[in-house]
C-alpha cells in the first residue's frame, strides 16, 4: 500500500502563487510516476502535471509555463509549484502515484482557491 497525503493548499489572490507538496509513504519504492490531477465543481478530474522516477514531466496545455512539478525522492515528496494563478484553476488537487503494473493511488485532494 501507498499513502499519499497533500498539502499546501489554500486561498489566494489572482496572479498569486502557491506550492503543493505530496508526501509519500508505504511502499514507495512500487511507484513509478507521481503528479497532480485537480477537478473543479461539476467538471471532470484532470491531469494538471506528471513526473516519472526518470525525471520526464509532462503538463496540461492549460497550466505550461506557469505551474513546475518536481520530484525529491531523498523526501519521498512531489512538489507543485504554481505561479501566475488565475480564477480558473480553482479546483480541489489531488496527488496520484501509480506504479510499473497500473495500480493507481490518490490522495484525498486540498482545495486551491484563487479569488480576490
Amino acid at each position: 500500500q501507498v499513502q499519499l497525503v497533500e498539502s499546501g493548499g489554500g486561498l489566494v489572490q489572482p496572479g498569486g502563487s502557491l506550492r503543493l507538496s505530496c508526501a509519500a509513504s508505504g511502499r514507495i519504492k512500487s511507484i513509478d510516476a507521481m503528479g497532480w490531477y485537480r477537478q473543479a465543481p461539476g467538471k471532470q478530474r484532470e491531469l494538471v502535471a506528471r513526473v516519472t522516477s526518470g525525471g520526464s514531466t509532462n503538463y496540461a496545455d492549460s497550466v505550461k509555463g506557469r505551474f513546475t512539478i518536481s520530484r525529491d525522492n531523498t523526501k519521498n515528496t512531489v512538489y507543485l509549484q504554481m505561479n501566475s494563478l488565475s480564477p480558473e484553476d480553482t479546483a480541489v488537487y489531488y496527488c496520484h502515484g501509480l506504479t510499473g503494473w497500473g495500480m493507481n493511488y490518490w490522495g484525498k485532494g486540498t482545495l486551491v482557491t484563487v479569488s480576490s
